[in-house]
């Protein structure tokens, strides 16, 4: 029971105080003034335990019985209603000409407060059981450091200088650099790579290397799965996978959440290695890649693994599946 926060004596108190007027033949104004009431609360508390026994000595609610201003349990439903459809507190508000404050805390105490992802289809997850039945492969493009750290930390932004190449087209100087990321679905373990462009070629040349990568860990690659990215939709990609043995798997358009593995791998690398230090250089920050991946797959603690390295989890299904006696 959750007492009223400014109540002097606590359920306890109240039956010490009933004791001693009823049993032990205190005067009220006594037993009052022994416990800290006055004698008015003494006797609301005696006529309460008379008329209700003990259940009269817990708290009462302190809601009003009657609210005639309070929002009806209909306009509430049809509150409800038009979030499912993920409508905004102000356009509710709007469309029923209510105040905005009015349908903010209605909201907020049905549990509808934040629209997440209410009135969408359930979020359909998967996880394959072998290591190499399926990798994700996704770029990332960052921009290059040169002149010590950008705007993310200084806070300003400085110009990019131009320079006219053999061609006579003018090109930017500072440019970006491709970060190529392939990550295992069942045991989360990840390989990446800076590169220089994200061709079709560039993306062939990561793609066998991180086939050698895994297999180093026991893992043979069987079909992996990319956006709908040029390199990967090119012809000599497609050549590649049928060389290599592996099947090619693509999301559907405007689809990410198909590919939400690499997807997340990517905010993850963002953040603790990208711009989780201040680097002076690009090839500061490359240098420091390696070390990352190390803490990643073999010591950082994955939420989808019940707290577990990915590394962790490839010892176990291997386990799982005899490759170890």
């Amino acid at each position: 029971m959750k007492l009223h926060a400014n109540a002097r004596l606590s359920v306890k108190g109240r039956e010490l105080l009933i004791d001693r007027i009823l049993m032990q033949g205190w005067s009220l104004a006594q037993a009052a003034e022994a416990v800290g009431v006055s004698d008015r609360t003494a006797a609301k508390w005696v006529a309460r335990f008379r008329l209700e026994g003990e259940q009269g000595l817990l708290d009462r609610s302190s809601a009003p019985r009657r609210s005639p201003s309070r929002t009806p349990d209909q306009r509430v439903q049809v509150i409800a209603a038009l979030r499912r459809l993920r409508m905004t507190g102000a356009e509710i508000a709007e469309c029923l000409d209510m105040a905005v404050t009015t349908v903010s805390g209605i909201l907020t105490k049905i549990g509808m407060g934040k629209l997440g992802r209410l009135g969408l289809q359930p979020a359909q997850r998967y996880e394959r059981q072998r290591p190499g039945e399926l990798i994700h492969i996704d770029v990332k493009k960052l921009g290059r450091i040169e002149r010590g750290a950008g705007h993310r930390v200084t806070g300003t932004r400085r110009g990019n200088p131009t320079k006219t190449d053999g061609s006579g087209i003018r090109r930017r100087q500072v440019g970006w650099e491709y970060v190529h990321v392939a990550v295992d679905d069942a045991t989360r373990l990840a390989y990446v790579e800076v590169l220089s462009d994200e061709r079709a070629t560039t993306a062939i040349g990561f793609l066998s290397r991180a086939i050698k990568h895994y297999a180093g860990f026991g893992i043979s690659v069987e079909a992996l799965i990319t956006d709908n990215g040029s390199p990967y939709r090119s012809t000599i990609h497609a050549i590649a996978c049928r060389t290599m043995g592996i099947r090619h798997l693509r999301t559907r358009p405007y689809r990410p959440q198909t590919n939400g593995k690499a997807e997340r791998f990517i905010r993850t690398m963002l953040g603790g290695w990208a711009y989780g230090a201040i680097y002076r250089d690009s090839s500061e920050r490359t240098a420091a890649l390696a070390g990352w991946l190390e803490l990643y797959n073999w010591r950082r603690p994955h939420g989808a693994l019940n707290h577990k390295p990915p590394g962790t989890r490839l010892h176990e299904l291997n386990n799982l599946l005899g490759s170890y006696s």
